[in-house]
């Protein structure tokens, strides 16, 4: 059995590297713990370095030897069985982690007077969940400039438009449902080659290096979908970091931090890059581990908003010349079953893998639909996505 299907898509098996290794909370998964190893002192014996090469072929599309398969499931099994800390349990929280407060309410339905850790409500700040006018200008001229293109990155009629999605396990898993479902719709233009470069256990943290290896990831797969560097011109980044820990102010900022980095990156490795669309993590109220539970996927929201305002504030490191244009793609979270205002959207526990944190097949479709209905619907989007 394969352990990651071609293109590092993340088929049965849910993989984020946490502390440098795999955590696999699916049926693959307890099949794994179910091996003799995984009883008591699994991890003896062990070579963490050969078990890392082996994930890391496999999620190369290399195939392994069955020998080699059912030392990396070994592997998987002894990592999972491991406790988070001293006198912890598997999947224990960390004690430096914060507990999220009884109620967080959906960034679309706080107003400009609501208050959450100082900050105001709305996608964009003030209330408001569309783009200030002035940014929106900003936004319709390099929407101009998103067209298909050839490979050496000339406007080309027969050209196409690389779509790519730049992040970590849930966005691969949501991204590569997403060109399932909207690569055979009459909506899409054929101009448009969407192709999936978010990784399992790259988060942002992971793509702020410029020489990181995502990167090199990510020209793989381009190659292999036969889109050139010069093509890309839109993006999907959605923020996250494994184990965020501390205040908003801490984390948060990391997080923007990192992702900033991983703009310059984009920028630079995808001259033609115009537009990104910015999102932050689906619901973690069933999370039950410390890989990214709440209050922190509710608060990786704010992280998008502070990169979108300092450029609308003019900050030089974001302007045009030097970044895309950042935006907010479709926001993802809601608070559980208790859902949100602005559409009735709600995550239900059969949403979710074991951990509580990354889909199940239903939650990949749930977001794959979201974005599909945004880039079909959205001013900023529909122009570049439909026809042709």
């Amino acid at each position: 059995m394969r352990f990651i299907f071609s293109g590092c898509l993340i088929g049965l098996l849910v993989a984020e590297l946490v502390g440098g290794f795999v955590v696999l909370p699916t049926r693959a998964a307890a099949a794994a713990a179910a091996a003799p190893a995984a009883a008591g002192g699994a991890a003896e014996g062990i070579d963490w370095d050969k078990a890392r090469g082996l994930y890391q072929r496999n999620q190369r599309g290399e195939k392994l030897t069955a020998e080699e398969e059912a030392y990396l499931k070994r592997a998987v099994a002894a990592r999972n069985a491991r406790p988070a800390g001293p006198g912890a349990g598997p999947g224990a929280r960390p004690g430096n982690q914060r507990p999220a407060p009884e109620r967080l309410t959906p960034l679309t339905d706080l107003g400009a007077e609501d208050r959450y850790e100082g900050e105001d409500g709305g996608l964009y700040g003030g209330g408001r969940n569309t783009p200030p006018e002035a940014h929106r200008r900003v936004a319709e001229a390099e929407l101009a400039k998103v067209r298909p293109r050839s490979a050496a990155g000339a406007p080309d009629d027969e050209g196409v438009i690389g779509f790519v999605a730049i992040s970590m396990s849930n966005a691969t898993m949501e991204f590569s449902r997403f060109k399932q479902v909207a690569d055979p719709s009459p909506l899409k233009s054929r101009r448009v080659v969407i192709v999936d470069c978010a990784q399992g256990g790259q988060a942002m943290a992971e793509w702020a290096p410029a020489e990181g290896r995502p990167w090199a990831e990510a020209r793989r797969r381009l190659a292999a979908a036969n889109v050139s560097s010069q093509q890309v011109q839109v993006a999907w980044v959605k923020l996250a970091n494994k184990g965020p820990s501390g205040s908003l102010a801490e984390h948060g900022r990391k997080l923007e931090r990192d992702t900033l980095a991983v703009l310059r990156n984009a920028r630079a490795q995808f001259p033609n890059l115009r537009l990104v669309f910015l999102g932050s993590r689906i619901w973690a109220g069933n999370a039950n581990g410390g890989l990214n539970p709440e209050p922190y996927a509710y608060e990786s929201a704010f992280a998008v908003r502070w990169l979108i305002q300092r450029q609308t504030q003019g900050e030089p490191e974001l302007a045009t010349e030097r970044a895309p244009v950042l935006l907010w793609g479709p926001y993802l979270w809601a608070e559980g079953t208790k859902g949100r205002k602005i559409d009735g959207l709600v995550w239900e526990r059969a949403d979710f893998a074991g951990d509580g944190v990354h889909p199940s097949e239903a939650g990949r479709q749930k977001v794959a639909e979201l974005l599909l209905k945004f880039f079909t619907t959205d001013p900023l989007a529909r122009p570049w996505f439909v026809g042709r």
